[in-house]
């Protein structure tokens, strides 16, 4: 598969996990809880497929870059952060009082897993 299919398929899932969770931020900023969200099952499902279709485009284009080998460390800081933004949704509704915070958090982190894709620094 090409290079621009890859692109498609993770920026697809980059934004999926994105819009999933900023409504479970808003619905818990809200005073939602996880009970009362009624869309819930269809943000897991968007956040879930978001998450594997970055990991498989991501995977994707390190191969097709030719860099599967070895590894650079700004791919190992997007898994990171990969790892990150798959867990936080759980903190979200564990821990609403900090849906606020983790609003900015989490657009600096997908600023800094943009910058690490673009520019791929040592």
């Amino acid at each position: 598969m090409s290079l621009e299919f890859y692109k498609l398929l993770h920026l697809t899932g980059v934004f999926m996990l994105i819009f999933s969770l900023g409504g479970v931020i808003v619905h818990a900023i809200n005073g939602g809880t996880k009970q009362s969200n009624k869309f819930r099952k269809g943000i897991m499902a968007t956040h879930g497929i978001g998450l594997l279709l970055i990991l498989f485009g991501g995977f994707g284009l390190l191969a097709r870059l030719g860099l599967v080998s070895e590894f650079p460390m700004w791919s190992v800081a997007k898994i990171l952060i990969w790892l990150t933004l798959g867990g936080v949704i759980g903190v979200i509704y564990r821990k609403p009082a900090s849906a606020r915070s983790l609003w900015f958090f989490l657009i600096m982190l997908a600023v800094l897993a943009a910058f690490l894709g673009i520019y791929k620094p040592v």
